[in-house]
């Protein structure tokens, strides 16, 4: 083949795909009131939160009716009358009460739990479709703190506030129409008393978001930094580094300590302010209601009703403000879901049914392709440009840094190119459906990730209905059917969290195995063997030729056991193709390519 050189004039620079905008970022939608984002979660439950509530509100009118029958008490009592009827109908009011308080609390906390449900597979499911571009732009830490903990405040909203606040207002509201029924001088003090326990409370509810805020946001800091420390845990040992670990982890858990004592002091002042103002109205009741009673205004048992209903007050109150509280906290929790929420990911598209046979292999196209990571940073690829044949392998090299690895992005369209045009059979890849494209497409990255389960799970990730003999086929190609053999539970044994329990070399070739089971028209190979000793490095050369026959071929590779393999290679430099070739024709035509055979022992069969 022979060799070709890419003009290295430098093209000029051009945008790439600007980055994630952040949650708060300036090109962020702009969020939705949370009392609409609360609506839209609670609208599916809305018929078991309407029972609960009815529940509440049938307890609180019981509620409403005993001060009332033991008035009626108390005056047949004065006036020697028979109080048989009486006491039937406050021992059945009771016995409502025990029916409807707890069955209501069932209902409301069962509704709150498939709230935080259906919310937690919301998120889980837009997370998990997150662009790349935004996963690297976010801490793993922090969403996954958004998932457990800020969606469990949704109960809160749900059972306390929003019910809270609608009983709690219908409870007020009704009690104090019976006790402006019974004396509307008496109620009158009471609202003036209640009206300045609320100004309180409206000053402190703002100050109770912004630290519900703060606090949820370093509960998510603090599981971010945890992650980051656990993922790494051999690291971390190894440097001597667990003492700097834990004080990042213990700094986040302090903010998140000072800002939930915040929260709780201002809810403290609120709760504090309605309670005193309650007993202030109760005294004051007391002493104006003594005068009435003196002055024959009012009669004893009259009294003695409007204070079982200041009394009985207590509680609407209480619900009304705590909802206000819950509101606050639940409004911040709620903000940080949207945060999430709004964060750039890929439509949700069912995967295309399993190929029944092996499919032709693809043909690929790089047209003077431009990206850069964000705007503000470095061209990666400035006008790249090559064309790989179906079938046959294609081998990219080149100096660290050069955008080897960023080609396999763009193909997999993890990233979106800002020029340019890349080519499956023909067609920009930018124009097929995401599914198909990735169905099509065989990758092993460069770290080899394997998932926590067992060894089968990882192997049929990308095709859950492999036949056990195409199974058995692939553990034989990525020699992995030696190490089936040596484990206690076969393909059913634990890998441990990322795979600890497999060497670097194992879960190289289980990454390799996993992509060859999708019997993929494109493979893409980026340092697959770089972790392997000589004996398998040297069957998995032998498989991926072989696979190179029926298959098209990508490989990012150093080696010169690899790299001579290859039909073509395509050498890149500062994101531009400096030449396509063979081995023998590089080395002998291209500086740069012969500068790395040398110095990388590429030479040595030259």
């Amino acid at each position: 083949m022979s060799t070709y050189r890419a003009r290295r004039d430098e093209a000029p620079a051009r945008s790439g795909p600007a980055p994630a905008a952040g949650p708060s970022g300036d090109d962020a939608p702009r969020a939705a009131p949370a009392w609409r984002v609360m609506l839209r979660y609670l609208r599916p439950s809305w018929r078991w939160l309407l029972l609960g509530g009815a529940l509440s509100l049938v307890t609180g009118a019981v509620g409403l009716a005993l001060p009332l029958a033991v008035r009626h008490l108390v005056a047949r009592l004065a006036a020697g009358e028979p109080t048989t009827p009486v006491l039937l109908v406050m021992v059945a009011l009771v016995l409502v009460t025990l029916v409807s308080g707890p069955l209501g609390v069932y209902v409301l906390r069962r509704t709150g739990e498939s709230i935080v449900l259906a919310a937690r597979r919301r998120l889980v499911s837009h997370l998990l479709r997150l662009r790349i571009c935004a996963v690297d732009h976010a801490e793993p830490g922090d969403l996954m703190s958004r998932v457990t903990s800020d969606t469990t405040l949704l109960r809160q909203v749900a059972t306390e506030s929003l019910v809270g606040a609608v009983t709690g207002a219908v409870m007020v509201l009704a009690t104090c129409t019976v006790m402006g029924l019974l004396d509307p001088v008496l109620l009158a003090v009471t609202l003036a008393v209640l009206v300045l326990a609320f100004a309180v409370v409206r000053l402190a509810m703002p100050r109770v978001n912004r630290a519900s805020r703060e606090a949820q946001k370093s509960v998510g800091a603090m599981g971010a930094a945890l992650e980051r420390a656990l993922g790494a845990l051999r690291t971390v040992k190894a440097s001597g580094a667990e003492h700097r670990e834990e004080v990042l982890v213990h700094r986040a858990a302090g903010d998140a300590w000072r800002a939930s004592v915040r929260a709780a002091r201002w809810l403290a002042i609120g709760g504090g302010a309605a309670e005193t103002a309650m007993q202030v109205a109760f005294f004051t009741v007391l002493a104006v209601g003594g005068a009435r009673v003196a002055s024959g205004a009012i009669d004893v048992a009259t009294l003695i009703a409007f204070l079982m209903y200041v009394y009985y007050l207590v509680l609407p109150v209480q619900s009304l403000i705590g909802a206000l509280s819950q509101y606050q906290v639940g409004a911040a929790a709620v903000a940080r879901i949207q945060e999430a929420e709004r964060l750039p990911a890929e439509p949700p598209v069912a995967p295309p049914p399993p190929r029944a046979t092996v499919a032709a292999p693809a043909a690929l196209e790089f047209r003077d392709v431009h990206f850069r990571y964000a705007p503000h940073l470095p061209d990666v690829h400035r006008g790249v440009t090559f064309t790989v044949p179906p079938r046959g392998m294609t081998a990219f090299v080149g100096p660290s840094g050069a955008g080897k690895t960023t080609l396999f992005s763009l193909i997999e369209r993890f990233y979106e190119p800002a020029a340019g045009s890349i080519l499956l059979d023909g067609r920009d890849v930018a124009d097929w459906g995401l599914p198909e494209l990735r169905a099509a497409i065989g990758y092993v990255e460069q770290d080899a990730p394997v998932l926590s389960g067992s060894l089968r799970d990882n192997l049929l990730l990308g095709a859950p209905h492999a036949a056990e003999e195409d199974l058995r086929r692939v553990l034989e190609t990525a020699r992995l059917d030696g190490l089936v053999a040596q484990l206690p539970d076969g393909l059913d044994t634990l890998v441990g969290h990322r795979g600890t329990k497999l060497s670097g070399g194992e879960r190289q070739r289980v990454a390799i195995a996993r992509a060859l089971l999708r019997r993929p028209r494109l493979l893409l190979l980026d340092e697959a063997t770089s972790q392997l000793d000589a004996v398998n490095e040297a069957a998995l050369r032998e498989t991926v030729a072989e696979a190179a026959l029926t298959t098209t071929v990508l490989v990012v590779a150093h080696r010169l056991s690899t790299v001579t393999l290859a039909d073509q290679i395509v050498v890149i430099d500062a994101g531009v193709v400096q030449a396509v070739g063979t081995h023998t024709e590089l080395v002998a035509a291209d500086p740069l390519y012969a500068e790395l055979a040398a110095t990388q022992f590429l030479a040595a069969t030259g």
